[in-house]
């Protein structure tokens, strides 16, 4: 049975962009600000994850999907390569480390190359009791049989072990598994297929072997959706923010039950290109979430934005400019797109790493270098 609580708004307006009763994620009392009036970070420290360099590496050219985690000193992150078209047979997911932060990188390593029947794609990490998880999106054909399948590092071998596959069903895993009140993990995603909705698979105990895959039902009047959806967790408490597709809205739901059941996924009061999302909780107890949300950006997946709450509460109120599509830093061009982002904490900065197309002209097979942000907590005061 699905939940049926629901936080409803009268009609909202932002610098004359309107729309109809929504779900309240951002602070309604407060103004949300146009890209040329966003706040500029303070000591953001940026570099290159993996550049866009297809003459050197033999032939890749589609790159998406950053994931980032920290563990035992060490920063990972893993995206998916592919010498052919974006998410057709022959992607591979891809690895490398840094010792110092993200300012230097190891080689590229393969954590999985797939076969001539199944490729495995980008996903999402997890360091838990001394292993490193890793949970990837993989298919066969052309986005066809959609699945997720888990791997652990061996430290020793520097080889990722297979555990098989965890979820079906047309699951894409989009945010590292985050721990519940009840024991349970919860992973965000969202199904390939049936309409593309929202989804989320919740473990059964503490086995990251094992979970169950559970569909976020939407209200009849959504438009065309590709939901991938981003979490954030509060005991049992979880809000589900995700990708429309029909419209560059925020899409919402929400749970009160540990991710069993849900509210009708909705539009929510604040704009956000339809890209992936990434949100969490801070140590300073802000939620964030990251993506392009401003008043007039409407689908441009720049600036990349992040917006954030005042310490323990529930609302975004204030909303940062990451980067622009010109920047110093990584590739510059005014129709780079900055998309699919993916972010970690650890020692008072927050790591955000996404993708950059580098504004390459009819680039429909996102071509990106892979990028990183590092952001002091300190910067992300709120109002």
């Amino acid at each position: 049975m699905n939940i049926t609580r629901r936080t409803l708004l009268g009609s909202l307006a932002f610098n004359g962009w309107a729309q109809p009763a929504a779900e309240q994620i951002w602070d309604p009392a407060v103004r949300l600000p146009k890209a040329a009036e966003l706040d500029e970070l303070a000591g953001v420290r940026f570099s290159v994850i993996k550049k866009y360099e297809p003459e050197r590496d033999g032939g890749y050219g589609f790159l998406h999907g950053v994931g980032l985690v920290w563990h035992k000193g060490r920063l990972y992150a893993s995206f998916a390569h592919n010498k052919n078209p974006e998410n057709t047979t022959g992607e591979e997911a891809r690895w490398r480390v840094s010792e110092d932060g993200g300012q230097t990188w190891s080689a590229v390593f393969d954590m999985d190359k797939g076969n001539p029947e199944v490729a495995v794609s980008h996903g999402s990490f997890l360091s838990h009791r001394g292993k490193l998880w890793a949970f990837m999106g993989a298919f066969s054909g052309k986005r066809e049989n959609v699945h997720t399948r888990a791997y652990v590092l061996d430290e020793k071998r520097n080889s990722w072990q297979p555990r098989g596959v965890i979820v079906r069903e047309g699951f894409w895993p989009m945010q590292e598994p985050l721990r519940m009140s009840n024991g349970n993990w919860i992973l965000a995603g969202f199904d390939v297929g049936n309409g593309n909705p929202a989804a989320v698979a919740t473990s059964k105990g503490g086995d990251l072997t094992k979970w169950e895959h559970v569909v976020i039902p939407r209200d009849p009047s959504l438009k065309t959706m590709w939901g991938e959806s981003t979490v954030i967790v509060d005991g049992n408490q979880v809000v589900n923010i995700a990708r429309y597709g029909g419209e560059a809205l925020a899409l919402v739901s929400r749970s009160s039950d540990g991710g069993r059941t849900w509210t009708p996924m909705r539009a929510a009061n604040l704009p956000m290109a339809t890209s992936k999302p990434y949100a969490g909780t801070l140590s300073t107890r802000q939620r964030y979430l990251v993506c392009t949300t401003t008043a007039d950006t409407k689908g441009q997946r720049a600036p990349l934005t992040i917006a954030v709450s005042r310490p323990g509460q529930a609302h975004f109120s204030k909303v940062f400019r990451i980067r622009n599509a010109e920047h110093p830093a990584g590739e510059s061009d005014p129709g780079a797109r900055l998309a699919y982002p993916y972010a970690v904490e650890y020692k008072g900065r927050l790591y955000v790493g996404y993708s950059n197309n580098g504004g390459r002209r009819g680039n429909k097979n996102n071509d990106n270098s892979a990028e990183l942000a590092v952001i002091p907590l300190a910067s992300l005061h709120s109002i």
